[in-house]
């Protein structure tokens, strides 16, 4: 059976870019531009104050894990009062060893692992849009595990390194999404996935996407009637079920236009289109260009 949070990492395809140790002692703040890029962190001691903007701010302590899948503006702080200090993200990262904030001397108070990727997917603002703006896991070892084996890959130069990577960071992802799934998720592809009537059709729409779904087929795949499968999977995932089996229809679409294998009357039969011409069509609505400009561009 089709797995919709594989399938959207997969179509992410993300990579390793970045990662170090992050300390900080006494009175220190600083604030983060926008990056727009994913970025984690695993809490290794201490506590400090995360604050994402348009959100309330969370105390993070050892065991924590955070995901910001597009990494808004936010700022970091210790637990004493502190002006923050406005820091560029991409300064950091080009920054050797790691990085101290607040007092220089003694023992830090905190240490976190941080870093970030990126997504090589030109969907991933679309797909991103699925996911919650801030992931904040609470004693899950498996997360620590695997961001100190991202650490420790990235440090080293072995053959391989980058596949590892981009593997680890997959699984990564999938295992920060999955622990933070439920009923209380944010709006968007968890929440969905958390009601198991909305998870029935999400699955059919990822495993089937050539078959011509309408809302009243998997309205009675999900046991509900027409109406109440269309408030219930618009409240929860945040979209129309149209127009997510849309969006993911385009999303495959690209994905087979970038590989340059499949003809175009393949793609427009595997995501359910009965033409090339009709594809075409819905595909220059959505995309802005047509498939055959769009596969050129790449």
């Amino acid at each position: 059976m089709a797995d919709p949070l594989s399938d959207v990492i997969a179509l992410l395809r993300p990579r390793a870019v970045f990662s170090k140790v992050i300390s900080g002692a006494g009175a220190w703040a600083v604030r983060y531009a926008d990056f727009g890029q994913p970025s984690f962190c695993t809490m290794l001691e201490g506590q400090c104050v995360l604050t994402v903007n348009g959100q309330e701010p969370v105390t993070l302590e050892a065991g924590d894990f955070v995901l910001m899948p597009a990494t808004p503006g936010f700022t970091l702080s210790g637990t004493e009062p502190a002006v923050p200090v406005s820091i560029d993200p991409l300064q950091v990262a080009d920054a050797q060893g790691d990085i101290r904030h607040g007092r220089i001397d003694g023992p830090p108070e905190v240490r976190m692992l941080g870093g970030y990727f990126a997504f090589e997917s030109p969907d991933a603002a679309l797909l991103v849009s699925l996911l919650p703006a801030l992931l904040h896991v609470r004693g899950v070892d498996r997360l620590q595990a695997l961001v100190r084996l991202v650490r420790d890959e990235s440090t080293d130069q072995r053959p391989g390194r980058d596949l590892v990577l981009g593997r680890l960071v997959e699984v990564l992802l999938i295992e920060a999404l999955r622990s933070s799934a439920g009923e209380g998720a944010p709006q968007g592809l968890l929440r969905g996935l958390a009601d198991t009537r909305l998870a029935a059709a999400m699955r059919l729409m990822h495993g089937e996407p050539s078959h011509p779904w309408t809302v009243e087929e998997l309205a009675k795949q999900a046991a509900l009637s027409r109406s109440a499968f269309f408030e219930r999977f618009s409240r929860a995932v945040g979209q129309r079920p149209m127009e997510y089996l849309m969006a993911w229809r385009m999303a495959l679409a690209k994905n087979l236009l970038r590989q340059g294998k499949v003809a175009l009357e393949e793609v427009a039969e595997r995501v359910g289109y009965s033409s090339a011409s009709t594809f075409s069509t819905a595909f220059s609505r959505h995309v802005g260009q047509s498939p055959g400009r769009y596969a050129r561009g790449l």
